[in-house]
């Protein structure tokens, strides 16, 4: 399988598509090797510019994928021909559909719990062979998280979705990635918002040209502002320092 490593603006990324990341997780879920996964936006890249530790949390993952379409199109304006996003929530929902096709079983960690127990009536009612090897919520303290770990290595699961915000999901699956005895691991931030219909997605045109943050930031301004339009801008002029310096030194890929 394919899967060239290239670095942006000091983030590793992994050139893969969706089926080539499905394959890979499909694999590690099967034979039962350790496979972390993790995806970058814009917000996440220039947050990891300013914090070591989520920095090394997100280095050390086996796959870092391109989620955000601004990452996807500065890849492709550098020269380098990465194939498309593999955005977090349809790699989950590729995911959970093979586990229902091939008997694995996903954990589930974060949000609410009026929030995810109706993402789990939701996954169950689309995928009747699904067997949910259990979930939690995702409010415990440092205190708790023994506890937690715990409960997850003794249900068996075959893959976790920490559905945590940054940079929490990144410290904890990197400090217990070898304590969970889970094979494939992915934070999935507020996806499981999503498939409980607490909140709606854009429109696929929208996500198609690169306009599903600002769908974001229409429904929930007070807390998305910061992150979109703040970090856009930091990103916009990084991206243009980096072009020059590519088109500059003539080494564009």
């Amino acid at each position: 399988m394919g899967g060239q490593r290239i670095t942006l603006l000091g983030a590793p990324l992994d050139l893969l598509s969706m089926s080539e990341t499905v394959a890979r997780a499909e694999a590690a879920m099967q034979s039962g090797q350790r496979l972390q996964q993790v995806v970058i936006n814009v917000a996440k890249l220039v947050h990891m510019r300013s914090d070591a530790d989520l920095r090394r949390d997100v280095m050390e993952s086996d796959i870092i994928n391109i989620d955000g379409m601004g990452v996807l199109w500065a890849v492709r304006l550098l020269g380098y021909k990465a194939p498309e996003r593999v955005a977090g929530i349809d790699l989950m929902m590729a995911l959970i559909a093979s586990c229902a096709r091939r008997d694995f079983k996903p954990y589930f960690l974060g949000a609410r719990l009026d929030v995810l127990e109706a993402a789990m009536s939701r996954l169950r009612a689309e995928h009747p062979g699904l067997t949910i090897a259990g979930y939690r919520n995702g409010y415990f303290g440092v205190e708790d998280e023994a506890e937690v770990v715990a409960d997850i290595h003794a249900s068996g699961a075959h893959c976790l979705f920490v559905a945590i915000s940054s940079p929490l999901k990144e410290r904890f699956l990197h400090q217990y990635r070898d304590q969970l005895g889970v094979p494939y691991l992915m934070g999935v931030g507020g996806s499981l918002d999503v498939v409980s219909g607490r909140v709606s997605r854009a429109p696929l045109w929208m996500r198609q040209l690169g306009f599903e943050w600002l769908y974001r930031l229409c429904q929930e301004p007070r807390r998305m502002w910061r992150r979109y339009l703040v970090t856009n801008t930091i990103f916009f002029f990084l991206l243009l320092g980096e072009l020059a310096r590519t088109w500059l030194s003539g080494k564009r890929q």
